[in-house]
């Protein structure tokens, strides 16, 4: 089974910095995409940020500039970098990834998700 193991949440002012790590059990080589995603209280699960195989990356209009998604294949690793972190950024955030499955087709995973909470 794959594994997603996120990191990197904590509590920070307003106008801070974090970046949140997630790790896979796999290459990133056999995963097809991996995206961000955050749940805040009382709402549904939306997309953060998403990065595919070949590099694309995509945004939700929500970001403006301030998160950076990036990747290094050598550790399997994602990073989301988030700067200027506002108050409405405070959710659980959670690593997903698509995993090619061969034969069984793709395969959908989930990290546990990591709290980030920016208040002063």
């Amino acid at each position: 089974q794959v594994q997603l193991v996120e990191s990197g949440g904590g509590l920070v002012q307003p106008g801070g910095s974090l970046r949140l790590r997630c790790a896979a059990s796999v290459s990133i080589f056999s995963i097809r995409s991996m995206g961000w995603y955050r749940q805040a209280p009382g709402k549904q699960r939306e997309l953060v940020a998403g990065i595919g195989r070949g590099g694309s990356r995509n945004y939700a209009d929500f970001v403006k500039g301030r998160f950076t998604i990036s990747r290094d294949n050598a550790k399997n690793t994602v990073y989301l970098q988030m700067n200027s972190l506002e108050p409405e950024d405070t959710a659980v955030y959670y690593c997903n990834a698509i995993v090619e499955g061969g034969s069984m087709g793709d395969r959908d995973y989930w990290g546990q998700g990591t709290q980030v909470t920016v208040s002063s």
